[in-house]
């Protein structure tokens, strides 16, 4: 049976993802689907950098704003919600073109991952965010260091949901996460994938970038999508954004706006060189490697023909 195409762009923060997904939609008639874990609750639209409806320039982009801030929503779920996704555009006769900054979620997906039906214990989940908040991240990174020390490299001490996620599953199953993962493997990726990745030559035009984008959306209204949510009390799981939780201590008169800034700036910064140590790890991505004089058309021109040379090295097989 042939496999279904799809079409993955990857990379950090602030790379050009979003702009390069629609041009690549427009040229190889396709649909985007959303990589993004913060991107697929509703609201903090600025703050989580959706792409406003001029961006997408008529493309369809889906998997943004679907589920409410005070939900949970796990990686089993996304993948189940992206596979639908991908059917329903590939019975178009499109292409659907998954662009996002959440490494987890695209591998998964790319990779097949099949999780087991096995119910969730959401006391126990309830129970470790609840020590998250009143002991602190970094004595569960301690008893997850215990339990799967492999695991602990690849999870932030700084990132609830997967720390939560991880201990969960060593916890309910009395095996590693890391165990877990390698044992929902698919025997064989479901799809035809082409996976690219960008980056740029010096990693300080990307913080260049990272800098500039974070003015660029205070300038559009952060700052009063952020006091309008915290007000009202309605953030929920999306609070983990950056950009959010930095604005909070300004909202409360404890620090100084520009400080605040300062630190969205440079947990962005943070964030970008986490999502590249897990990118670089994949080895079937085929990186655009960009410069700050690269034009749009340029960089999708150059991607079409490597997307061209992968398949005609896929249909020679």
């Amino acid at each position: 049976m042939k496999k279904q195409k799809l079409l993955v762009i990857g990379g950090p923060t602030a790379s050009g993802k979003t702009a390069l997904g629609v041009e690549l939609a427009k040229r190889l008639n396709g649909e985007v689907i959303s990589a993004d874990s913060m991107q697929i609750y509703k609201g903090l639209d600025i703050t989580t950098a959706k792409p406003a409806p001029e961006e997408m320039q008529g493309i369809p982009h889906h998997l943004i704003s679907i589920i409410p801030r005070s939900q949970n929503f796990s990686v089993a779920e996304y993948v189940s919600l992206a596979g639908q996704k991908i059917q329903e555009i590939s019975a178009r006769g499109k292409l659907p073109v998954m662009v996002g900054g959440t490494g987890l979620y695209l591998d998964s997906v790319v990779n097949g991952i099949q999780f087991s039906p096995e119910q969730e214990d959401l006391s126990l989940r309830q129970e470790l965010f609840g020590r998250a908040e009143t002991e602190g991240n970094a004595v569960l990174y301690q008893q997850l260091q215990k339990l799967d020390p492999e695991a602990c490299e690849k999870i932030h001490v700084n990132n609830t949901v997967r720390l939560v996620r991880a201990l969960e599953v060593c916890l309910r199953t009395g095996k590693p996460f890391t165990e877990y993962k390698k044992q929902n493997l698919s025997s064989e990726p479901p799809y035809q994938a082409i996976q690219l990745g960008l980056d740029y030559a010096s990693r300080q035009e990307l913080y260049d970038r990272i800098n500039r984008r974070v003015f660029n959306m205070l300038d559009a209204g952060m700052l009063e999508e952020v006091r309008q949510a915290y007000e009202e009390g309605t953030v929920g799981t999306a609070a983990a954004a950056i950009g959010y939780k930095e604005l909070i201590p300004y909202l409360k008169q404890q620090s100084a706006l520009d400080d605040c800034i300062a630190m969205i700036q440079q947990e962005s910064r943070r964030y970008a060189k986490r999502q590249l140590t897990w990118f670089r790890r994949n080895a079937q991505i085929q990186w655009l490697i960009l410069s700050k004089n690269d034009e749009l058309q340029e960089i999708s021109e150059k991607a079409e023909k490597m997307i061209a040379k992968i398949e005609n090295l896929c249909y020679n097989e």
